[in-house]
């Protein structure tokens, strides 16, 4: 999508982006927003959204991707660096950081790209910073070298210390010298310029034998290097001039493989501000509630409970939409009344999602295909050109009607105003007309009767109106799609003490049509308080019953797993008791072959298959009530088939397998024959209770192939991720996997308790476990297939 700055200052983009940039952590991120603009295609948006969503649910499984907080801006950095060919430790270490948070960024990413495959597009330019890394290594983190950046300067390091530990004792054995001690100020060792001094009062300075280097602040003492430790700062003075200069040498190695990889620096640098910027929104939208819109190809928008974001918590939502079954919005309404609100609140909501952006937006908002979005919002007049209010208008929609084409998202503040009334809105009506014949998206604000009933007669045209509480005569800035507002002028002058007698003689000077259409709007405007009552009403009832509905199932759910628990409870203490009478029957048949009583010994063992017998029996009772629980639940969840599902024709003895799903009919695999059977017909059977032959079989393709290692369904609803799962084990199993991992969370354990129901019900499952300390614990489940 295409725009110009004077829509981005006329809608005050400039503010709205200070919200993105006050949420990142780094001058690299405000960058990144300081360089936002709209992206070119829907498609491109979409991938923004997704790794946008991605980074979101990275963040709340895992935590933050690799990040620093000592991170900045490195191109200033590569440009002192080409200007003096050496750069400070504390320049280096920035680029050490930079590299270092790259090498990372890029493991997480890949550990993790089957997940979140979305983060290939963020770092598939980063380049291998490995070798730099290692390099840079050298630089601590308080910007100097480690004396083990080269052997020549550890053994300069080390000479000096011993040369400066030397001439600390030389010194501290003058000052415990009684006599010479007492010429001086203080008994300290000092260092003027690093050369080893003492403060020495100023009479005895004659007689302290030396040489001055510095008075002290007060003038009463005077720094002296005596002659017996110049040659010790002479041979320390040396070293250091020697130690710096290797540290320059080093330094400029350093640079120099720095200056090597610009190029790669830059690109880790934008990938950085990227990476700030998901972070930055990310928190825009779990502390805002702002929404990424959904996109579509379709030119249109769908604006759900949209505020301006300048407004604040008071700011009162709007629904608002153009581009199905009109083209035209004409708004109207009381001066104040939150009109150009509206029109900014479109603008910025459309810009933000065309940059990839969440917008402050409701759940269900959609933005469509725009190509071109213009904005001619505020007063523009210029005393340096001689412009009029009117004039500067003008010059901005001439703009609009040479580029205006049917992608084109078009928002005109006051159409027709700033000159004659009746000129204005004849003027305003031409250019509508123009722009409908075109198909441009198109939102305006008018005072004009002659727009407004363009508005109500013109197909493909659609009126609104700013809504006003005319008794306390305060705007109350709702949005009434389908209804023109009303001016309220007469209405606000009786309130503020215009005589009764003026306000009669203005309702004759309006003509009577004029009069019979203002309360045609009035009662129309109290017929839609009264429905929006109503549907209120009937919304709060709706919600009730199914509230009651809620508790009626669950209570009949918890009847159930009473029930079940009862029985488990039972044959849990039936098995108990077979299994003691199954041991205490051995235990006595062992006793018989000792005494060898034959008769005996074969009613024991007749006893024994009786025991076996009744522990066959309770398990396959277990297995039946766990077959019927998971076909129940799959039809208490409003089961439709899919592909791969295990299916009955109800009424009939026909099983099979569904190969596929078309509107109302499914294509049926029974065997060797193919049949079409209506969706109603079909009921879920457990894939235990068909064929072997009917069973999906591995297909002789590699498991790296389009099917990841790992499904996510933590966040998710039941009834969205058990279908996911079984649909996923399906695709797994055949993709040749041995085991995958299902990942759903610690939580209550409701979702784990329903994958591992499932597990048990697909046939090409034979173990399921849940994950070891390093396979994330109790959140994920190992499901291994049959070979």
């Amino acid at each position: 999508m295409k725009t110009d700055a004077r829509t981005l200052k006329a809608i005050e983009m400039d503010k709205i982006l200070l919200i993105f940039d006050k949420a990142c952590r780094s001058e690299l991120g405000r960058q990144t927003v300081g360089n936002l603009f709209p992206l070119d295609s829907v498609r491109q948006v979409t991938r923004r959204q997704d790794l946008q969503r991605a980074y979101n649910l990275y963040r709340d499984v895992y935590g933050e991707l690799p990040w620093d907080d000592r991170i900045k801006p490195v191109a200033p950095i590569l440009e002192e660096a080409k200007r003096t060919g050496l750069l400070a430790g504390e320049e280096i270490l920035l680029c050490r950081i930079i590299v270092g948070v790259c090498l990372r960024l890029k493991s997480a990413v890949t550990e993790k790209k089957d997940e979140f495959p979305q983060f290939l597009d963020l770092t598939k330019k980063l380049g291998d910073f490995t070798g730099l890394f290692h390099d840079l290594e050298v630089v601590a983190d308080d910007g100097t070298l480690y004396d083990g950046a080269s052997k020549n300067l550890a053994h300069l390091r080390d000479s000096l210390r011993k040369e400066t530990a030397t001439a600390r004792r030389k010194a501290q054995s003058m000052l415990d010298s009684p006599s010479f001690s007492g010429m001086l100020q203080d008994r300290a060792v000092h260092f003027r310029e690093g050369r080893i001094v003492f403060l020495v009062k100023l009479e005895d300075m004659s007689r302290f034998g030396g040489m001055a280097v510095d008075r002290s602040k007060t003038g009463n003492s005077v720094y002296m290097e005596p002659k017996s430790l110049i040659e010790y700062n002479n041979r320390i003075a040396l070293l250091r001039r020697e130690t710096e200069s290797e540290e320059r040498r080093i330094l400029g190695i350093l640079t120099q493989k720095i200056l090597d990889r610009q190029n790669a620096l830059l690109e880790a640098e934008r990938v950085l501000g990227e990476l700030d910027l998901l972070h930055g929104t990310c928190a825009i939208q779990k502390n805002l509630s702002w929404e990424l819109p959904v996109m579509e190809e379709k030119s249109r928008f769908f604006l759900r409970r949209a505020t301006h974001p300048l407004l604040g918590a008071d700011c009162v939502p709007i629904d608002i939409h153009c581009g199905d079954r009109f083209r035209q919005l004409v708004i109207t309404g009381p001066n104040t009344g939150g009109k150009t609100v509206v029109l900014k609140t479109t603008a910025v909501s459309v810009y933000l999602a065309w940059c990839g952006l969440p917008a402050p937006v409701g759940e269900g908002s959609v933005v469509g295909d725009i190509d071109w979005m213009s904005a001619d919002i505020g007063d523009e007049q210029s005393i340096e050109q001689s412009l009029s209010t009117f004039s500067s208008h003008l010059r901005n929609i001439v703009e609009m009607l040479e580029k205006a084409g049917g992608n084109s998202l078009l928002l005109i503040d006051e159409l027709g105003a700033g000159t004659d009334p009746q000129e204005g809105a004849a003027l305003g009506l031409a250019i509508l007309e123009s722009l409908h014949e075109r198909g441009s998206l198109v939102l305006v604000t008018t005072h004009h009767n002659a727009i407004k009933r363009y508005a109500l007669t013109k197909s493909g045209v659609e009126a609104a109106g700013m809504e006003f509480d005319a008794e306390k005569l305060v705007p109350t800035y709702r949005l009434r799609m389908g209804i023109p507002g009303e001016s309220n002028a007469l209405r606000i002058a009786v309130r503020l003490g215009i005589s009764q007698d003026i306000i009669d003689k203005a309702y004759e000077f309006l003509h009577e049509g004029y009069a019979d259409a203002e309360k045609l709007l009035e009662e129309l405007l109290r017929k839609q308080q009264y429905l929006e009552v109503e549907e209120e009403r009937l919304s709060r009832e709706r919600s009730e019953v199914k509230r009651l509905k809620e508790i009626v199932r669950e209570n009949q759910l918890a009847i159930e797993e009473k029930r079940e628990r009862m029985l488990l409870e039972a044959e849990r203490k039936a098995r108990k008791i077979l299994e003691e009478a199954e041991e205490k029957a051995k235990a006595l048949l062992r006793t018989i072959e000792q005494t060898a009583e034959s008769s005996d010994r074969g009613r024991t063992q007749k006893g024994l298959q009786e025991i076996s017998g009744m522990k066959r029996s309770l398990k396959k009772n277990e297995e039946e009530r766990e077959e019927k629980r998971f076909l129940k639940g799959k039809a208490q969840k409003g089961w439709k088939p899919s592909p791969g599902d295990a299916v009955e024709i109800a009424g009939t003895s026909t099983r099979g397998i569904v190969e596929a799903v078309d509107g109302k009919k499914a294509l049926l695999l029974s065997g060797p024959m193919k049949l079409e059977v209506p969706l109603r017909k079909l009921a879920p059977l457990s894939p235990k209770d068909l064929p072997e032959e009917f069973l999906p079989t591995r297909k002789n393709i590699s498991p790296t192939g389009h099917v990841p290692s790992s499904i996510m369904i933590r966040g998710m609803t039941v009834d969205e991720a058990i279908p996911e799962v079984e649909r996923y084990l399906d695709r797994a199993f055949r993709a040749g996997y041995g085991e995958v991992t299902v990942i759903h969370g610690k939580g209550e354990g409701i979702l784990r308790r329903e994958v591992h129901s499932l597990c048990r019900n697909l046939p090409f499952v034979v173990d399921y476990r849940l994950g070891g300390p390093g396979e994330g614990g109790m959140g994920v489940t190992i499901v291994r297939f049959r070979q």
